[in-house]
């Protein structure tokens, strides 16, 4: 079975900013999704692979017998589109995407060009909807706060 690539890394997730993004605007929005996904999880930023910023962890087994552990949340500043792993594919998720704001969807993952083009608070009830549906159906380290 292949091994599974997205696995937390001990890099240091400034330092993976700092070298790895050169567009400001990009790098301003990386810190502020730093500060918004801590504070919505609860959890420390940590990398996962050589790209990822993921937030909390959980663990999941497929019924392919292929299980791991990833991150709760998370996202990566990448040179198109940031990909945010904020997702869960539940009825309320679907229909918040319809205020989200310009993003593309990928099969697990919302990419958006800038924070700008999209509604702040529509990614909080996202990524709340999301911890929630990984607290129901995995063993997750995040658990729901209260965010007011």
């Amino acid at each position: 079975m292949a091994k599974t690539k997205t696995t937390y890394t001990r890099k240091n997730v400034i330092g993976f900013i700092n070298s790895n993004v050169d567009n400001e605007m990009k790098k301003a929005d990386s810190f502020r999704l730093i500060e918004l996904m801590q504070k919505w999880s609860g959890s420390e930023p940590k990398m996962w692979g050589p790209t990822i910023i993921g937030f909390g962890n959980y663990h999941y087994k497929y019924a392919s017998g292929h299980e791991g552990d990833a991150p709760v949340l998370g996202f990566s500043p990448r040179k198109a589109a940031f990909s945010l792993y904020v997702y869960s594919d539940t009825e309320r998720s679907k229909l918040l995407l319809n205020d989200l704001g310009k993003f593309k969807m990928g099969k697990a993952c919302i990419y958006v060009k800038k924070l700008s083009d999209i509604n702040i608070s529509v990614l909080q009830e996202l990524s709340i909807e999301s911890i929630k549906y990984i607290n129901e159906h995995h063993e997750s380290s995040c658990r729901i706060k209260q965010t007011n």
